[in-house]
């Protein structure tokens, strides 16, 4: 019987007897998912490693502006060191909401989303750099739906064959979109219109500023007003649709991947600490701008519509691709809208209220090519969100679109199609020659 005990013992119970044994099993082949992941770390420039390497920009520039040298290494610096500290902003931004609720969370990631190009708008604001402003504005809008939107369909579809999104969000931001894009164009009509031509020829071209003032103000309650609809919608009666959890994992989770959240004092420190440096860094990047612009030739509007724009979202750009390598297109999409959307019915109501508190206020009147450009990248977004879906040659399509545009700008002439100084705007042909005659 003990003989018996031990055979049965030794036999497998998932082996019929008189069977060899099994051999052990192969170990699994690696997962090229999980490998991904770890290199993908190193792309983002929110995690240890770029980030601190990056913000030893920050005490350089500050080094050469004390200094008073190098004022095209300032501006370089200044960008570069404007980067982390605004993926900084960002990420402490996103640690508050994550502790502080949906709610209060959304409306602080909707408020902070585009703080650090807010500062820098503001310092070449009242550095009467409207050119620049303007022009940041108008980058920002192109470069968050034609660069980001691109850069993330293209990595994410160079992974994944076909990728899905919401397309009722992605379709209610870009036709909020169309109502930003006319509030670019109508400002723009109005002052060609021969009756505000005829104003100008009676009554002097104050009385023709001083109407293009009161539209502009107009149109920024008018989109302020749609901004806090948008907010109401996404944060409150549709959240649902815009909440980048159901994707998998809390918010944070999808934005960082992994890792514990921050404390709330944590939080507001690292937050007012980065804002800090993002204003000394914002003023020595626009109190070198004349002197950059000069030395390279480049136009304003160049610099306001493809360098400012990428400086000041860099770190959120970066977001939107890695989630999309990671397959979490409704989280990409709606930080490319979603951030476009901030600035043009956020940010640019805001700057044109704050210039009121110098002497000579900003409106809304933009170049034809910075209309030309806006129209297009709502017009192709708005293409792009109505099936829900997308791939890489789409990306690669909305990239070259880009790649189109910053070629065109970077040959147009400085002062070309300008804004002019201090609300003293370039008229056409045409018109001068009216105004002549008169």
């Amino acid at each position: 019987m003990t003989k018996k005990r031990v055979n049965r013992r030794e036999r497998s119970p998932s082996r019929p007897e008189g069977r060899p044994p099994l051999e052990p099993k192969a170990p699994a082949p690696p997962d090229p998912a999980a490998d991904a992941t770890d290199w993908r770390d190193w792309l983002d420039p929110r995690r240890v490693g770029w980030l601190t390497l990056m913000l030893l920009f920050v005490p350089i520039g500050i080094g050469l502006r004390i200094a008073g040298v190098g004022e095209t290494w300032q501006f370089i610096t200044a960008g570069l060191a404007i980067i982390p500290l605004a993926g900084l902003m960002g990420e402490s931004t996103e640690h508050l909401a994550h502790r502080l609720g949906p709610g209060i969370g959304g409306l602080l990631n909707a408020t902070f989303g585009n703080a650090a190009e807010l500062i820098i708008a503001l310092f070449a604001l009242y550095r009467g750099f409207d050119e620049v402003v303007k022009a940041s504005i108008t980058g920002s809008i192109i470069g968050n739906l034609l660069l980001v939107m691109g850069a993330s369909l293209l990595a994410g579809g160079l992974r994944w064959p076909r990728q899905q999104f919401n397309r009722t969000a992605a379709g209610v931001g870009s036709t909020m979109m169309v109502l930003a894009a006319f509030g670019m164009l109508i400002p723009a009509i109005f002052y060609a219109l021969p009756e505000v031509v005829q104003v100008a020829q009676q009554e002097g071209q104050g009385r023709r500023l001083m109407l293009e003032h009161e539209l502009s103000v107009g149109v920024c309650l008018i989109l302020m007003a749609t901004y806090v609809l948008y907010l109401i919608f996404s944060l409150k009666t549709h959240q649902d649709l815009f909440n980048p959890a159901a994707e998998g994992g809390s918010s944070d989770e999808g934005l960082h991947g992994h890792g514990h959240g921050w404390s709330m004092r944590r939080s507001v420190g690292t937050l007012l600490v980065a804002t800090t440096f993002v204003a000394i860094m914002s003023e020595i990047l626009i109190g070198a701008v004349e002197h950059t612009t000069q030395s390279f030739g480049l136009s304003e509007v160049f610099v306001g519509v493809i360098v400012v724009a990428i400086v000041g979202n860099a770190a959120e750009h970066s977001t939107a691709i890695l989630v999309a390598m990671k397959n979490k297109m409704d989280l990409s999409v709606g930080i490319a809208i979603g951030s476009a959307l901030q600035i043009a019915l956020f940010v640019a109501p805001v700057l044109v209220f704050a210039s009121y508190l110098r002497e000579e206020p900003m409106d809304l009147l933009f170049t034809t090519l910075e209309i030309v450009a806006v129209l297009l990248a709502v017009f192709i977004a708005r293409m792009v969100a109505e099936d829900g879906e997308s791939n890489w040659l789409e990306g690669a399509m909305l990239l070259m679109i880009y790649a189109i545009l910053a070629v065109a700008f970077f040959v147009l002439p400085a002062g070309e199609g300008g804004h002019g100084t201090e609300g003293d705007h370039p008229a056409p042909a045409a018109e001068s020659a009216a105004l002549e005659g008169g």
